[in-house]
């Protein structure tokens, strides 16, 4: 939605799999639901990578502008960022330099989780190590996941080098391969260090921070996600066919009578169920699903569909679509410290599961688990 709203009409979606392909095409199609949705106009045109493999991120560039006959900059964005950008600074700065790359950086404490940057004055990149050591890191500017490539990257993806890179090593990533390589080619690759909010939500506890993030208002291109409650107040309950307006209006005299405790910020999706003594905070609850009495969601996202027990305790916790979580007052179910729940998986009631991770479609027996990983 960001690139939407800047006038960029034309995506190409370079998914990773048949899995990844059908949770896309699913969700975006061609691109018209999507436009409708946000009131995007004239709407955008939705692509995906042909039936291709590829060897990595910047190979999968490789083989989408081949395909599609790219002759124009591309903007290239990781699918695990989300951010703020002035897309039209950007060019203008890329174009400027004379840039045949532009990276997007971000300044971080942790500069071992990714691809960092060493910049002179003219924010000419002389250096880039991809995840390196304290020692080894040449300053604290990391790569965003975020690339305006000049047209004549074509050119290079047939260069010897760059084709035994797919070839003999089955890898062309942007960090490890293809940007090391620019650089030392001579390639003018630059730096723009991005102003607003960032995220990588590349691992569950970043994904949470995010959401927490945006929910709160951090995210310049999504301040309101249609359905606040009150003015004043973060609290969205969606709704817009009758039966979910019915369900929103229930939900909201509920709090105004303190039978549901709601705190921070708060999305609630369309048709939703919320019993008696619930209590949500800092959480995000999509469309269908139901919380039994006395559960309490706190700093969790709450996928489709799912069905949540009474006395349920999640917290700091990630369960994906279709998930049933079986709790009730003598057997409580608790999912914490960035438990994540794939699609389809049932808990049985009394599972106590802390920092762990379940597979899809996992039935899972009473027990206590800390840090595991449930296949």
């Amino acid at each position: 939605m960001t690139l939407a709203k800047q006038r960029v009409r034309n995506f190409i979606f370079g998914v990773k799999g048949y899995v990844n392909y059908r949770s896309l095409h699913d969700h975006f199609e061609s691109g018209i639901g999507f436009s409708a949705k946000y009131g995007v106009s004239p709407r955008v045109h939705i692509k995906y990578q042909p039936n291709l493999d590829d060897y990595g991120s910047a190979d999968s560039v490789r083989v989408n502008v081949e395909y599609y006959d790219v002759t124009d900059p591309v903007f290239a964005v990781q699918g695990d960022n989300i951010f703020d950008i002035d897309l039209e600074d950007m060019l203008k700065f890329h174009e400027e330099k004379k840039a045949f790359l532009t990276i997007g950086l971000m300044p971080v404490s942790d500069v071992t989780e990714y691809g960092i940057a060493k910049v002179d004055n003219d924010m000419c990149i002389s250096e880039f190590v991809e995840k390196p050591s304290l020692r080894e890191a040449p300053s604290n500017l990391a790569n965003t996941g975020l690339y305006l490539f000049s047209p004549e990257v074509r050119e290079v993806f047939k260069e010897e080098r760059v084709q035994e890179m797919i070839l003999k090593n089955r890898r062309l990533d942007f960090g490890y391969d293809f940007i090391p390589y620019l650089i030392e080619t001579g390639r003018a690759v630059y730096g723009y260090v991005l102003e607003g909010t960032w995220y990588d939500i590349g691992t569950s506890e970043r994904y949470l921070e995010a959401m927490t993030g945006i929910l709160h208002g951090r995210l310049k291109a999504l301040q309101d996600f249609g359905g606040r409650v009150f003015e004043d107040v973060s609290i969205w309950i969606q709704g817009e066919s009758p039966e979910s307006i019915r369900r929103r209006e229930e939900i909201i005299r509920k709090i105004k009578d303190g039978r549901i405790e709601v705190e921070g910020a708060v999305l609630i999706g369309r048709h939703c169920e919320v019993s008696d003594g619930v209590r949500i905070v800092n959480s995000c609850i999509d469309n269908y699903t139901r919380i039994g009495r006395n559960a309490t969601i706190e700093g969790s996202a709450i996928m489709d569909r799912c069905i949540i027990g009474d006395y349920a305790e999640i917290k700091e916790s990630i369960v994906g679509r279709h998930v049933t979580v079986d709790s009730n007052a003598s057997e409580k179910t608790k999912l914490l410290k960035t438990t994540v729940v794939a699609d389809n998986a049932f808990l049985e009631a009394g599972c106590e599961l802390t920092s762990t991770k379940i597979y899809p479609h996992k039935h899972v027996s009473k027990r206590s688990v800390y840090g595991e990983v449930i296949i």
